[in-house]
């Protein structure tokens, strides 16, 4: 079968591995207070071009989204995110599970833009007794969205602005950061990401590391006493150097954004197909996150031998599905790809 669900399929990139080859005579200290992870920490730092960044490190996706929202919001506060949010739709109900309410917002290309934001707080706080409703505190945004899509630099301006106008945080998933960031067309740097948020993450599970995420911190009200708040939800991790070392081996030199570009190098050749065969697609992207829409028929022949993700129904027979490279998918394996989509759709 060919591997095209999801990015984080494979286990991890071959530095990683073998660092921790080398590694694995030291003794650390516990809980993330160790040398590799002051080091990683710094490395962030300086990527983002300010000192004054708090950094930590989580195992996953969702325990870094429960964490920084529970550590951010007041127990009366909500988030705001899009409808095909992932704290909305894949998270089963963890972020509720804090106490916080998910206020979601609908959208067609999985991204919130400032208007709705504004009219949201707005409404909100034109309310003569607004204690009566959930407290709109947060914003909440995926780069790339859960559709592959991306936010330009003026859109992230201006869901900063309003954030400030109305007493918001600005908070951004990074769970693909890398490829978003190393996409054709992308004008958003690690720099813009730390300078308009107040809280964001650089994904390691989905880009190359074994598991982990570095949170990065830039306004100190979420910043203060934020470890109390990872031991608290469970996300403390003994042996943290393990995760110390994959970020340092991701971004010391580059790594992890080279890994990120042969992801999306990958999905243009998948998407040069689509275009060519005349097959279309549910949102144009140009991450590695792929959405063809193919017939019934088709996908029968496809899902044979190859795994990927279903979507929606486009109509009686038609379905949206996901196609997902990763920083280890090979030449090889997107040829094949290719192949059997033109198979499937062209069958008699």
């Amino acid at each position: 079968m060919l591997y095209f669900q999801n990015d984080y399929h494979a286990g991890c990139h071959p530095e990683i591995l073998e660092r921790l080859t080398r590694l694995r005579q030291e003794d650390y200290p516990g809980y993330g207070q160790d040398e590799l992870c002051r080091k990683a920490a710094a490395t962030i730092r300086r990527l983002c071009g300010r000192e004054d960044l708090a950094v930590h490190f989580l195992m996953g996706g969702t325990q870094t989204n429960l964490t920084v929202i529970a550590a951010a919001l007041r127990p009366y506060q909500g988030v705001v995110a899009a409808q095909s949010g992932h704290i909305h739709v894949h998270e089963t109900g963890a972020v509720e599970a804090t106490g916080h309410k998910v206020l979601a917002l609908p959208t067609g290309d999985g991204k919130v833009t400032a208007a709705q934001v504004e009219r949201l707080a707005r409404s909100h706080q034109s309310q003569e007794d607004g204690a009566h409703e959930v407290q709109p505190k947060m914003v909440y945004i995926s780069y790339p969205t859960e559709l592959g899509t991306l936010y330009t630099r003026q859109e992230l301006e201006a869901l900063h602005r309003v954030c400030r106008q109305y007493g918001l945080y600005l908070f951004l998933d990074g769970a693909r950061l890398g490829y978003g960031l190393t996409a054709k067309g992308c004008d958003v740097t690690l720099r813009d990401i730390a300078r308009l948020c107040d809280v964001f993450y650089i994904g390691g599970t989905k880009v190359g590391a074994l598991f982990g995420e570095a949170v990065v911190i830039a306004n100190p009200q979420i910043a203060g006493d934020f470890r109390y708040m990872i031991k608290r939800q469970g996300g403390m991790l003994a042996k943290g150097w393990l995760l110390g070392l994959q970020f340092e081996a991701l971004l010391e030199d580059g790594l992890y954004f080279r890994i990120a570009q042969n992801a999306n190098d990958q999905a243009d050749r998948i998407r040069k197909t689509l275009e060519d065969a005349g097959i279309p697609v549910l949102v144009p992207g140009r991450t590695n996150q792929i959405f063809p829409i193919l017939s019934d028929s088709a996908l029968k022949v496809l899902s044979q031998k190859v795994l990927y993700t279903d979507m929606e129904p486009v109509d009686e027979t038609r379905r949206a599905i996901r196609l997902c490279t990763s920083w280890s998918t090979g030449d090889g394996e997107v040829e094949e790809l290719c192949r059997l989509l033109l198979t499937a759709v062209h069958q008699p």
